[in-house]
């Protein structure tokens, strides 16, 4: 079960729903609106092996933003802290965004119960597109999970930032 905006509301002032800043301008009907950070990353490899750690450069987008052409591919940071122990966060593209030739969440939309920390959008650009810095690209729903809850621990928790895949890490 999805809840409502209202509902996203409600729990984000009771604490069962972090999302760090808030405001209320951004809640949906049924999702919260989440916004371009400026960290990103772009990886140094041509090929991504998924068994070692990945060569990559952290960088900070100009307040003007940046352009990425057909066939870019960069990690950035949402702008808000996101997470809950009581609900499972979504990943949405706006639709927008979308329809500009932006897959915001290329395929990894699910935030684990427990999860907590800046959400990393996995960018992919259909067409030429500019990003900037606190533009509103994603949404965020949350769940109500059925059945007993084991809350998330995992390597990628408590991000504070843009994260490169720790896929590597399962193989060890």
């Amino acid at each position: 079960m999805i809840l409502t905006g209202k509902k996203i509301s409600q729990e984000a002032e009771n604490g069962n729903i972090i999302l760090d800043p808030y405001a209320d301008l951004r809640v949906t009907s049924n999702s919260y609106d989440l916004a371009l950070g400026k960290k990103y990353i772009v990886y140094d490899d041509e090929i991504i092996d998924p068994f070692k750690k990945a060569n990559f450069q952290m960088h900070t987008m100009p307040e003007e933003g940046i352009y990425l052409n057909k066939g870019d591919f960069i990690l950035c940071e949402s702008a808000e802290r996101v997470g809950s122990e009581h609900y499972v966060p979504i990943i949405h593209a706006k639709s927008g965004i979308a329809r500009a030739g932006l897959f915001v969440h290329v395929t990894a939309d699910l935030i684990d119960i427990g999860s907590i920390g800046k959400i990393t959008f996995q960018l992919y650009a259909t067409l030429p597109v500019k990003i900037v810095p606190g533009m509103l690209i994603g949404q965020v729903s949350f769940w109500v999970p059925d059945g007993d809850v084991e809350l998330y621990n995992g390597k990628y928790q408590g991000s504070e930032g843009p994260m490169v895949s720790k896929t590597y890490l399962d193989y060890v």
